[in-house]
């Protein structure tokens, strides 16, 4: 299988292309464009690829510009760090998507989904594109910017800047704020990892939602993985599963 990177930050392209080798080592990563400039000439002077990975917001642009230049008839699963309404009309029509920081599993996901769709589905999905190039201005659905929590016999609020992570806890999801108060909220971890702002909160593990601002140091861990230090700290100490690691590095980037 021969596939292009469409992707301006250069690590999130290496990021993603070793993903790619790992879960399918036959294919080949022909070219990484980092502009919209540099696709269309890419592809107006090459073969079509067997499929694209291509971010939305590029360094010159909103990347569907690239398919109003150059007709495209291959898949294209995206990727963006804004989990946007016209993306998830575009993965209701069978062109997948990846939300950043991309995750080993997500990508597994996106390809197998590649791999098992009938062709005809597959155009049918891309035919699609057209309208959603249309509508890929739509507003953006608000990220979770507060919680409301019990305090005693009082419901308050909690600004999600205040939030230094979230635990998971037989069942039970806490929310950590760094004055060091600790509440009860209605949200699986789950939710949460759909609600909140990518750029700012990181699910680590399973059981885990960090805030960048809470990450006071990164060291290295057993197997892979990576152990946080915690503002404000913990008694149980939390680390990065090593299937989110290389994702959890592209994070502490953006």
């Amino acid at each position: 299988m021969n596939v292009i990177i469409i992707e301006d930050e250069e690590l999130a392209a290496e990021v993603l292309a070793d993903i790619i080798r790992k879960l399918r080592p036959e294919t080949k990563v022909l070219s990484m464009p980092g502009s919209i400039k540099e696709a269309v000439k890419w592809l107006e002077l090459h073969p079509e690829p067997d499929l694209i990975f291509c971010d939305i917001h590029l360094s010159d642009g909103n990347s569907f510009e690239i398919f109003r230049r150059v007709d495209v008839k291959c898949p294209v699963i995206f990727t963006t760090a804004y989990n946007q309404y016209a993306i998830e009309a575009f993965k209701v029509n069978s062109i997948d998507y990846l939300l950043k920081p991309i995750m080993e599993e997500d990508v597994a996901k996106a390809l197998k989904k590649y791999e098992t769709l009938q062709m005809h589905h597959l155009k049918q999905g891309f035919g699609n594109l057209q309208g959603l190039i249309q509508t890929s201005q739509a507003p953006q659905p608000a990220v979770r910017t507060r919680f409301s929590v019990k305090q005693g016999q009082t419901i308050r609020t909690v600004p999600a800047e205040e939030v230094a992570f979230f635990q998971a806890e037989e069942g039970v999801t806490f929310l950590m704020t760094f004055s060091g108060k600790r509440f009860i909220i209605n949200n699986t971890l789950d939710q949460l990892e759909e609600q909140l702002a990518k750029a700012k909160f990181f699910r680590v593990n399973r059981q885990f939602i960090v805030n960048i601002e809470a990450v006071q140091d990164v060291q290295p861990y057993f197997k892979g993985r990576l152990m946080l230090k915690l503002k404000p700290p913990l008694e149980v100490e939390q680390t990065v599963s090593t299937n989110r690691t290389a994702a959890f590095k592209q994070w502490l980037d953006l």
